[in-house]
């Protein structure tokens, strides 16, 4: 039995997990599992439920690797692969509303001022989970991850002007939590100093 000898370039790897290389597999894994539970946590509220998405996706880039044809990065096709996994299990698992006449749309205010707060990374996953899923999904394909509105539109059955609305509302929901937390945190700064 050959011994693997790490680190392999994509296409190494690729190859010897095709020859059924347990080790290679493993190293796949570990290689992309980090950054794909973090693209999980975007689209999913809680992390039990994108640990689920990944082993998923996993399992479906394990059976999938032989069409792996090397073109583009190996990173971006799991990164696809994972993607469409938790677009699925929105489908399964939450309400998906992405018809306009079904959103609630309220008053969207766009004019709001930039807050000039710097958030960490969890407040902003933690704002991003708080979307409503269609918002939630149109925003992180858009947004986070680049696809375009005809893309979205395809992969999500909807209009492009649907995907367009979706995205615009999200923004605009965020635009207003991360105008609330700048009022908060100033609020609380001023109280801080006041005493």
């Amino acid at each position: 039995m050959k011994t693997l000898v790490l680190p392999l370039s994509d296409a190494e790897l690729v190859a010897a997990c095709r020859r059924g290389s347990a080790a290679a597999q493993q190293e796949l894994y570990h290689r992309f599992a980090p950054k794909m539970l973090a693209l999980c946590l975007r689209y999913v509220h809680h992390e039990f439920d994108a640990e689920e998405v990944l082993a998923r996706g996993f399992v479906k880039v394990f059976r999938c690797l032989g069409q792996f044809e090397g073109r583009g990065s190996l990173e971006g096709w799991v990164r696809r692969i994972v993607v469409h996994e938790a677009l699925s299990y929105l489908r399964r698992r939450e309400i998906l509303t992405l018809r306009l006449e079904d959103c609630h749309t309220g008053h969207l205010a766009t004019d709001l001022p930039t807050a000039d707060v710097e958030l960490q990374a969890a407040d902003l996953l933690r704002l991003v989970q708080e979307l409503p899923a269609g918002y939630r999904a149109v925003f992180n394909l858009c947004a986070l991850e680049g696809y375009t509105h005809p893309e979205v539109a395809a992969l999500l059955g909807i209009s492009e002007g649907t995907s367009k609305s979706q995205l615009s509302k999200a923004r605009a929901v965020l635009q207003r939590q991360v105008a609330a937390l700048h009022s908060s945190f100033s609020t609380s700064y001023a109280q801080a100093h006041v005493a």
